[in-house]
Parts: C-alpha cells; structure tokens; sequence
C-alpha cells in the first residue's frame, strides 16, 4: 500500500494535543510533501523503507526545535512518533483523509 496520498494526523505532545495535514508524494525510496498545522505549513522530504517512513522537521515558533518523524503506513492508518529532543518521543496516529 502506497504512502501517496493526504492524512490527517495527530501528535500526543508535551504541549498538548497537535493536529495537522500531512501530504506525501513517493518516488522509490525517497517522499517529498508538506506538514501544515498550527504553526504553519512546510515543506518535507525523507526517506520510505517499506512501509516505513522518516523524515525531520525544523520549527521556530513557539520556539526552536528539531523534530524527527517515525511512521509507520497500514493501509490508511499511520502510527508512529515524534522526537523532540529533549522533550523526549511523543505518539503520532493518522488516518488518511
């Protein structure tokens, strides 16, 4: 099953309840596409393993922070988390849209 395709995502965060759209676009074993949520939209681009895809993320708002993404895609459901350095992992769950 194919990655491609709209999710709407959620984040367990230290601050809370993050939801979001995530858009992706394979091409092997590479994807490209956008994170939008609250603090705005970006562009991503990561690396697919299977099922398997990682990628990171810079924010600057509310402050500076480096995330790195794990997801996991059965079908329409992705599991996953999110390290945010010293905040440690939080869960991220999404469902295609």
């Amino acid at each position: 099953m194919s990655a491609d395709g709209t999710w709407k995502t959620t984040i367990n965060s230290p601050m809370g309840v993050q939801q979001g759209t995530l858009t992706i676009k394979t091409n092997g074993a590479s994807f490209t596409g956008t994170m939008a949520g609250p603090q705005g939209s970006q562009d991503i681009s990561g690396k697919v393993d299977g099922n398997a895809l990682t990628w990171g993320s810079k924010l600057t708002q509310p402050f500076p922070i480096d995330l790195e993404f794990t997801v996991t895609v059965d079908g329409d459901a992705m599991t996953g988390s999110v390290k945010a350095g010293a905040f440690g992992s939080s869960p991220l769950k999404g469902e295609r849209a």
